[in-house]
């Protein structure tokens, strides 16, 4: 008889268990979260007209890396520091960003962007002022506050710099964003 409660006891369980109502699934926040995303891309040619390099970094994750052109992969909030602060010393820098898509995972946990940048810096050897188009991947990660951060970060140019006239385009001088210029030499 033992046998035949305990058989009858595990399959009550069982039926109980295949009765019970999944919980709920989550709210889907991802159309909320890719516009949180959005919004601070469109921050950071602003942050970067500022040289506001803590909010600049701020952006990123503690293990998040950076992979730039031309230069060593550099992982960490410290190393990203450094090579932002870099950036921001040249007088002549200038940055747009222009989000062309944001994906979220449907975990909520994911997420990554993409778009296109116009970069001005001055050129190391001839002091020149360059200005660079490309296109951009960023991947970011939602933190336990539900912040989105930065965990990897992508540039790829378009071509080679192309020659800032003097007293050329507006994102030269770190004014307008967004407005394209035809005023460069090849």
């Amino acid at each position: 008889m033992n046998r035949w409660c305990a058989g009858a006891v595990a399959l009550c369980c069982l039926l109980l268990a295949a009765c019970a109502s999944p919980p709920p699934p989550p709210p889907d926040t991802r159309a909320a979260d890719a516009k949180a995303i959005r919004d601070m891309e469109a921050q950071v040619g602003k942050l970067y007209a500022a040289k506001d390099l803590d909010k600049i970094v701020a952006a990123y994750a503690a293990d998040a890396s950076s992979l730039m052109p031309n230069a060593p992969t550099t992982t960490g909030k410290d190393a990203i520091r450094g090579a932002v602060g870099q950036l921001l010393a040249d007088p002549a820098l200038a940055l747009e960003i222009a989000t062309a898509k944001v994906e979220v995972a449907r975990s909520g946990d994911l997420a990554y962007s993409q778009g296109t940048y116009t970069y001005n810096f001055t050129d190391p050897k001839t002091k020149r002022v360059l200005s660079q188009p490309g296109k951009y991947v960023e991947v970011y990660k939602k933190q336990a506050d539900g912040s989105w951060k930065i965990v990897e970060d992508t540039a790829i140019p378009d071509g080679p710099a192309t020659l800032v006239k003097s007293g050329g385009p507006a994102r030269a001088k770190g004014k307008a964003r967004g407005k394209k210029s035809k005023r460069k030499e090849n």
